[in-house]
């Protein structure tokens, strides 16, 4: 007979304590009793753990706001930002941001600048980084002790290659060894939608729902997959590629090689001709060409119908193929009409033989705005961190 090996104390304390600042970093504020019953552990144990964290400088109790309620109110335990902090990176086409995120999910400081020209290679971008963020972490009096990138590409996560990613013309780039090489702490690169999709789950709202699939439209078009919890990211790294999903065999050319890609005909560009603006045209201005239609919901519709379908048909395979609680559309897509959105919606409900085996795949637009990606790059670099606080 086998024996099966028992954990030593000092490993069941220590899962105890990740498990509680995870719980705190991402549900936010608690109480004691409130975190014994989420974990199951005695208040005993509880007290014990929160005590050592407040001591070491990583929670504190507060008493809430006063409330109508009767009786003293209990303590709340509440994460300190700056126990630990990380850098979140991300790199879109045209722009980079990155943001100091401190225990709790809370952005300290931030910084950005536009991509023109030479500024937008490799080794202007990786310089740029590491100079802004060592200039903010300096305003900021902090250290960061993990790093996560968002990059529009295809990455392998082991080590944070960058593969490919056309839209920056970039190919076979070493982004995480550069960065970890000169930052020398832990570095994750996840491709921007897989981490649009980590952001949505534990902090958007795909909170809760244990399958979902995050889709933004940005020159491109990407996926990220939420699958039983957790992320779904194929061999080594590479999936959610679902913008090149082919749709129209006798469509426009794509840089990826193929014709009719999904995303020739839902990305900015298939925006833009679908609203009649000319290929220049700036994003901010379709977006506000967008805001502008959703006070008609005819006129959307007579112009963006053609779109909607090419949406819809996009919708109903990823759905036919994934099997979503819930599909998150992002970026470009939430400044689409609600009135567009709901006929999406019904189109896909009706179209898909898996949304209506589910009772209705539901589709929402993120609430998190530009900070999405910087949220799922925090996130993934967290990971890492929270057990070594």
């Amino acid at each position: 007979m086998t024996s099966t090996p028992v954990a030593r104390p000092d490993e069941v304390r220590r899962h105890n304590r990740t498990t509680l600042l995870r719980l705190l970093h991402v549900g936010g504020p608690c109480t004691r009793a409130a975190l014994a019953t989420e974990l199951g552990l005695n208040r005993s144990t509880i007290k014990t753990l929160v005590d050592s964290l407040a001591e070491a400088g990583v929670v504190e109790e507060r008493v809430p706001r006063p409330g109508r309620g009767a009786g003293r109110p209990s303590l709340l335990v509440l994460p300190q930002p700056q126990a630990a902090v990380v850098l979140a990176v991300d790199v879109q086409v045209e722009h980079v941001a990155i943001a100091l995120v401190g225990l709790g999910g809370q952005i300290l400081g931030r910084n950005s600048w536009n991509l023109r020209g030479r500024s937008s290679e490799p080794d202007e971008v990786i310089t740029h980084v590491i100079e802004s963020a060592g200039m903010l972490a300096a305003d900021l009096d902090v250290k960061a002790v993990g790093v996560g990138v968002s990059v529009p590409g295809v990455v392998r996560r082991s080590d944070g290659l960058v593969h490919q990613a056309p839209n920056l013309r970039w190919t076979d780039v070493a982004l995480g060894e550069r960065l970890r090489s000169v930052l020398r702490i832990p570095v994750l690169v996840g491709n921007d939608a897989e981490l649009g999709a980590v952001a949505e789950h534990l902090r958007g709202v795909a909170k809760g729902a244990s399958d979902a699939v995050y889709i933004s439209a940005d020159v491109g078009v990407g996926g990220g997959v939420i699958a039983d919890g957790s992320s779904l990211r194929g061999a080594t790294g590479y999936v959610g590629e679902i913008g090149h999903m082919v749709v129209n065999p006798q469509g426009r050319d794509c840089y990826c090689g193929s014709r009719g890609c999904w995303e020739t005909e839902v990305g900015e560009a298939g925006l833009r001709r679908a609203l009649g603006l000319p290929e220049v045209t700036p994003r901010g201005a379709v977006i506000v060409e967008l805001r502008e239609l959703g006070r008609d919901p005819a006129a959307a519709m007579e112009r963006l119908g053609e779109f909607a379908e090419w949406l819809t048909l996009g919708l109903v395979n990823v759905v036919n193929l994934l099997g979503p609680q819930l599909v998150i559309l992002g970026e470009l897509f939430t400044a689409l009409p609600e009135v567009v959105i709901d006929h999406v919606t019904e189109q896909v409900h009706r179209r898909s033989m898996v949304s209506r085996a589910v009772g209705g795949t539901r589709i929402a637009t993120s609430a998190l705005g530009a900070d999405v990606k910087l949220l799922g790059a925090a996130e993934v670099a967290f990971e890492g961190v929270l057990d070594t606080v």
